[in-house]
């Protein structure tokens, strides 16, 4: 494509009035100078038309393949149920556009690796939306540790909530373990992505992947139905140049902390705290820190350079895609690889599996490096 001109996006699952398109996606790229909204899809023709005419977008289709063969259409983003990720990334791929997923990439291990290879053979750009790695305050805690302001780094603690899988849920699909979607790979896998990104990969491991209910109330028609996923995710082990972590999401928390991240070293500490009850990734952090002789910790100001959108965006779920964006679009106008790509969800989705063995198998897991 020409690099002087907009990048021309078709968004998969753009329904105007639910899903993380229409809240986070789709506000973050009109605020976006290098990209333009192209084309819609949804499941229906009648609701893409609908969806076009609400955002001002040209072509619409009720079939994400057609989306994507559209000659109009420079990157395809896929933001629908992570059941229906697969076809819509690889149709993307095998007509040779760039591609933004969001996570998890894939039901399983098997997915995510079967649209990293295709990704990488046909040589596109592609993109993860595991945003925690574009997050000012994330990038910026990970930048002072690397400059030593911790000295060595020897404990963090993460924990977090995932409201949804408490008492009700409120989409039914997420209640089944086969569809990739739920308190272990959504909540689960943000977090502890985030916390890897800063510290290191794991090393070892012990995890608990437990669920306190069987049932669970579907919130939209009031229906109980089966539950196979869990509620309650806890794993301590060792990251990194051997930092001893320990790690919680806890299902159905709606009250208390919501999300906590304290690492401390021989020379001093830093802790990241939500400002909203929103996942971590969806939100702005607080960082604050302290080392040497100092008794208390205080703020620490997020440098500008951390911030690479314009200003006015909302720090809400659009903030950290915008920023996911403004890094893809200097890969596609540059030709190189960005992270967090397939490859980093593919890494991610082998730690949720070694995770699942641990628990299983009650047995420490031992990761090897190149995973």
């Amino acid at each position: 494509m020409a690099t002087n001109r907009k990048i021309r996006v078709g968004i998969v699952g753009a329904n105007p009035s639910r899903g993380f398109a229409s809240i986070a996606h789709i506000p973050a790229l009109q605020a976006l100078p290098d990209f333009e909204i192209s084309a819609v899809s949804t499941t229906r023709q009648d609701s893409a038309d609908a969806a076009a005419r609400h955002y001002g977008v040209p072509l619409a289709f009720c079939d994400a393949e057609k989306l994507a063969q559209h000659p109009e259409v420079d990157l395809v983003t896929v933001s629908v149920k992570v059941p229906d990720h697969y076809l819509a990334v690889m149709a993307a791929i095998e007509t040779g556009k760039h591609v933004y997923c969001e996570w998890p990439l894939g039901r399983n291990t098997d997915e995510a690796v079967r649209m990293g290879d295709a990704a990488n053979r046909k040589g596109v750009r592609h993109a993860v939306g595991l945003q925690g790695q574009v997050s000012p305050a994330i990038n910026y805690t990970k930048d002072l540790i690397a400059e030593g302001y911790v000295g060595r780094v020897l404990s963090a603690t993460m924990i977090g909530c995932a409201p949804n899988w408490g008492p009700s849920i409120d989409r039914a699909y997420q209640a089944d373990f086969a569809n990739g979607a739920n308190l272990l790979t959504i909540t689960g896998g943000h977090t502890i992505d985030a916390l890897c990104y800063c510290l290191g990969e794991f090393r070892e491991l012990a995890a608990f992947v437990v669920s306190q209910r069987d049932r669970i109330l579907v919130e939209e028609t009031g229906e109980l139905i089966a539950k196979t996923v869990p509620d309650q995710l806890v794993v301590n082990g060792i990251v990194g140049d051997g930092t001893v972590v320990s790690f919680q999401i806890r299902g159905g928390m709606n009250r208390g902390t919501a999300f906590l991240f304290e690492i401390h070293g021989d020379q001093g500490d830093l802790q990241l705290t939500a400002t909203s009850r929103a996942s971590m990734q969806r939100q702005e952090l607080n960082v604050r820190g302290a080392r040497g002789g100092e008794k208390e910790l205080a703020e620490l100001p997020i440098p500008g350079k951390y911030r690479w959108v314009p200003e006015g965006i909302a720090p809400d779920s659009r903030y950290n895609v915008a920023q996911l964006y403004a890094r893809l679009a200097e890969g596609i106008r540059n030709g190189k690889p960005i992270s967090p790509g397939f490859d980093s969800a593919v890494t991610r989705h082998r730690l949720i599996d070694a995770i699942v063995r641990a628990s299983e198998t009650g047995v420490k897991q031992v990761i090897e490096s190149s995973q």
